[in-house]
């Protein structure tokens, strides 16, 4: 995603604890910034994208934060899946020092984000949004403002509890084609177009039939946001079995050692 910005000739500053997994934007033309605060001070819009809430925490909040560190008139667009009432701490926090920050979590995976067709939800003041709206184009072909800072998490939740019941019906259906003794390959053909058809039954059943289980998205990321959107629901009142079932299984399949591959090896908790 960094790179699609150098290619469009935006200089880029970056960070990561890891540096080696920046090398190739460094190899680019991007500036290696030692810590998150040096990032704030040098960009005048800064991207994360990070793991779980804790990590958000991390870089955005204390002495060496992104927030105390930043300028006034700056952007701080924060890309992970993460829970919309820290979407909006960070949003009031930012706004006591004049930082407009916006919540744009992101659905693609990782074809979406190499081939810059990421679906971005943005939750913030539109101004703010309208603001950052070219390069966020830059990323993704679908973008689409959804409201108030907080807005665009509670819309990435929507987007996981659809994705969590389709991919249990996704290897339910796969599963049963091969005990039907079908071809699922061929049995793909017909159902992907029709009714039934969705990204993960397109994108992902193949690689299910490949025996391909690399993460596009990791499964214990994938928990850590059906346990966000569980909670989110719970708060509201609302019952969400599918999405619970959902998390009971990937629990399982996490416990059998798959929290690090892709969301689509939930197939695997039928072939064991």
């Amino acid at each position: 995603m960094a790179g699609h910005l150098l290619k469009a000739g935006y200089s880029a500053v970056v960070y990561s604890r890891t540096k080696e997994k920046a090398q190739d934007l460094l190899d680019n033309g991007a500036v290696w910034a030692a810590t998150p605060k040096e990032v704030a001070e040098k960009a005048s819009v800064t991207f994360t994208m990070v793991g779980y809430p804790t990590d958000v925490e991390e870089i955005y909040f204390g002495e060496n934060g992104l927030i105390h560190n930043g300028t006034s008139g700056s952007y701080l667009i924060d890309m992970t899946t993460s829970s919309p009432s820290l979407a909006i701490k960070i949003y009031e926090q930012a706004k006591r020092k004049g930082i407009q920050a916006i919540d744009a979590p992101v659905s693609g995976g990782d074809v979406g984000a190499k081939e810059a067709k990421l679906s971005i939800m943005v939750g913030g003041e539109s101004e703010a949004f309208e603001g950052v709206r070219p390069i966020l184009e830059m990323l993704g072909t679908n973008v689409v403002y959804q409201g108030k800072p907080g807005a665009g998490q509670h819309t990435k939740m929507c987007n996981q509890i659809a994705i969590a019941s389709n991919m249990i019906g996704v290897c339910e259906a796969i599963i049963y084609a091969e005990k039907a003794g079908l071809d699922p390959e061929n049995v793909l053909k017909s159902i992907t177009t029709g009714a039934a058809g969705s990204w993960s039954l397109s994108n992902l059943a193949p690689r299910m039939l490949a025996g391909n289980f690399g993460p596009g998205f990791y499964i214990k990321h994938f928990i850590k946001d059906m346990k966000i959107a569980i909670d989110e629901a719970e708060r509201m009142g609302m019952e969400v079995p599918g999405l619970s079932l959902a998390k009971s299984l990937y629990d399982q399949l996490s416990e059998m050692g798959e929290e690090n591959s892709g969301t689509h090896a939930l197939y695997k908790y039928w072939k064991n």
